[in-house]
């Protein structure tokens, strides 16, 4: 085939057209021509609705979702003069207008605080920003390059269901290129995340389904040519999706990329660890928290329990009162004591009707509490509960005198740390009630499509970052936010200071879009922007997660489940910034007059803890010679580096010289401590950012 091409292209008599054709034969041979191949497709387009309208940049219509890209000659006023590729000008307002940016195309990102948290004293602060992943992942490059310790991604699925998008659109599964624009979309994320791997010892984990398994398989072989790569089985859904004349699908699938000296160690998962005492297994029958838990709203299940007064045991279980029935007039048998379900002198309900109430005290999986018959009120075995008695999880050990199960830990086997096998089938890895029911405990009313198992992200990567409590794990498929509060778990459980850093877009589902579309709203206004991703769903979930209050300003109901049985309103230790991508313009960033965006990738590159260097000026507008923060200082005068040596703090780690000068950057850098990292501004950060361009094609 390549001699044929040879011939014809010699037929070619102009030999200006001749070497153009020649040149763009040698540039697709150089191609990989073996392995996975696939259309690379042209570069994702981005709509960067909130960056301003302004000479050199390319803008759509702000109406038109995939519109070619227009120049911007000039802005005056409110009107934009622009220029299509055909040359074509008109003016058009800027109100019609939005920016947007092509991947491959240097940017130079910002970031923007949006609120923080505050319950974790000096450990490092996990962060959640709202950003287009792959500018993200750019932006990591300056402060995180060879840094992170472990990734962590749940990439769309690619189900044909409009669960992503490519170019601005949708991919919905008529899309003859679907596969195609699946693995250029996932290449040139792939390609970045290797850059900010430790290449000593780190793992990339990523999780897919049946439908891009294999592709996605064959496309990590490509991007880490070499080493080790592994495929584990996990069951997520124990009961199956059905499908006609198919096998039931049960799992999904996990694969492990290990860089260096990457590993998993021998752990426990969550339904498999084993604990000194039986974790918390009794819980009230009686339901309390909501309208819904009153009397009045479900009077089927206003009804007494009449207990022997002697022996504490069930005498018989009564039936529901009538809505305008008082319950004095309700006489309880003779020896016993009738109880009720009212908490704090209001009527509420019990969590089931009078049958199963008769049969759980049967079952032994209801009991009476309490150690006055005034204070007598019913417990009862949850159903997880139940499920772990009868997959051995716990065992039964007896029955008390009034008849109720006595439980302990199951197989004596449990409970010694064995290496992870290739097959998963752990009860807490259920994606309905650890992932969906989970979520909604932390956010009533809202919801999300099927976020993953807390504790499923938590065993795999309690197997990679256990012996690591300093380690950085990076989402940048962020979602609902599991995996930053996966690793507060983890946290948690060793004392361990792990960071997180996740990152999210702020996209609207399909239905939302249509819906806001139709009342003439677009992405960039407010009320669009209130029901995207990061405001409607991540951002309040690690908010619930840290502090154990829900949006609507109601504690958390429920424990957690698994190695740590504590209230979820207990929250967690923790520091939590949430930010916002931003784009500057690099003559700006060149001449020191975008400092408050950069400086929070300063922070973030010194390790994202302590305080924030966050402005060039001091408190009367006067510019400083130089900043400190506890781990980090920045020098924007660099012949004042005596006096700036003497006001860095013992932690500091990290020093930022301001020079255009690679003279004067190499003499401060000689003179400062051996033991500090020193980089230039701003030649660092737009040399990282401009060599961008054209690097993943």
């Amino acid at each position: 085939m390549a001699d044929e091409m040879d011939v014809l292209l010699e037929k070619v008599d102009d030999p200006g057209l001749r070497a153009e054709l020649r040149a763009a034969v040698d540039k697709v041979r150089a191609k990989r021509s073996f392995g996975l191949v696939f259309e690379s497709h042209l570069p994702e387009r981005v709509r960067l609705p909130e960056y301003p309208v302004r000479r050199g940049t390319k803008v759509v219509r702000r109406a038109d979702k995939r519109g070619e890209p227009m120049s911007v000659a000039s802005v005056r006023g409110r009107q934009a003069k622009v220029v299509t590729d055909g040359g074509t000008r008109e003016t058009v307002p800027v109100d019609e207008l939005v920016v947007v940016a092509e991947f491959g195309e240097p940017v130079y990102p910002g970031l923007v605080s949006v609120g923080s948290i505050r319950r974790g004293g000096d450990k490092p602060a996990h962060v959640v920003i709202n950003a287009e992943n792959h500018h993200a992942l750019e932006m990591l490059q300056f402060t995180h390059a060879g840094k992170v310790d472990c990734i962590y991604i749940d990439p769309p699925y690619n189900t044909g269901a409009k669960d992503w998008k490519y170019d601005n659109d949708y991919v919905d599964g008529e899309d003859a290129y679907r596969h195609s624009k699946w693995l250029a979309f996932m290449e040139r994320r792939l390609l970045l995340a290797k850059q900010l791997l430790n290449p000593d010892d780190s793992v990339l984990i990523v999780t897919i389904d049946e439908k891009e398994y294999l592709r996605l398989g064959l496309l990590l072989e490509q991007t880490f040519a070499g080493l080790d790569i592994q495929m584990v089985s996990s069951v997520m859904h124990a009961g199956g999706q059905a499908r006609s004349g198919r096998v039931t699908r049960v799992d999904e699938y996990i694969f492990i990329v290990f860089v260096g000296d990457g590993r998993v160690d021998p752990a426990l998962s969550s339904s498999e660890r084993q604990r000194p005492t039986l974790p918390r297994v009794w819980f009230p029958a009686l339901r309390g928290g909501t309208g819904n838990a009153l009397r009045q709203a479900s009077p089927a299940l206003f009804y007494p329990v009449f207990v022997d007064a002697a022996s504490k045991t069930l005498h018989s279980v009564g039936e529901p009162l009538v809505r305008s029935a008082d319950v004095s007039a309700t006489k309880a048998p003779k020896g016993t004591v009738a109880i009720w379900p009212v908490l704090k002198q209001r009527e509420g309900t019990w969590r089931f009707n009078p049958a199963k109430m008769r049969q759980y005290f049967k079952d032994g999986i209801a009991k009476v509490i309490g150690t006055t018959p005034e204070s007598w009120t019913i417990n009862y075995l949850r159903p997880g509960t139940v499920e772990f008695i009868n997959d051995g999880t716990f065992s039964i050990t007896g029955r008390d005198e009034a008849g109720a199960l006595e439980l302990g830990w199951g197989d004596d086997s449990a409970g010694k740390p064995m290496p992870p096998r290739s097959a998963w089938n752990h009860p807490s890895h259920a994606a309905r009630m650890s992932g969906t029911e989970l979520l909604e405990r932390f956010l009533p009313g809202r919801r999300f499509p099927y976020p993953k198992s807390l504790y499923a992200v938590e065993d795999v990567l309690r197997y990679v970052v256990a012996r690591n409590p300093h380690a950085v794990i990076v989402d940048f498929f962020a979602g609902s936010g599991t995996t930053s509060h996966a690793v507060m778990r983890l946290n948690r459980q060793d004392r361990g200071q792990r960071q997180s850093i996740i990152v999210t877009n702020n996209q609207v589902s399909v239905d939302e879009a249509k819906a806001l579309a139709e009342r003439g709203l677009h992405d960039g206004d407010p009320e669009w922007e209130a029901l995207g991703i990061f405001e409607h769903i991540t951002r309040p979930r690690i908010t619930a997660a840290v502090t154990g209050i829900t949006p609507d300003g109601t504690p958390v109901r429920g424990d957690y489940r698994f190695v740590d049985e504590i209230p979820m309103a207990e929250g967690f230790e923790e520091n939590v910034e949430f930010m916002k991508l931003t784009y500057l313009d690099p003559v700006d960033v060149e001449l020191d007059r975008a400092f408050a965006a950069v400086a929070p990738m300063l922070w973030l590159r010194a390790g994202g803890q302590g305080s924030t260097v966050a402005e060039r000026t001091d408190a009367n507008g006067a510019l400083l010679p130089f900043a400190v923060a506890d781990r980090y200082g920045v020098l924007f005068e660099p012949d004042r580096w005596r006096d700036f040596v003497a006001t860095l703090p013992d932690g500091a780690k990290t020093v930022f010289v301001v020079t255009d000068s690679a003279a004067v950057f190499a003499g401060v850098a000689e003179s400062l401590p051996v033991d500090l990292s020193v980089v230039r501004l701003y030649e660092n950060y737009l040399t990282t950012f401009a060599i961008n361009q054209g690097r993943v094609s």
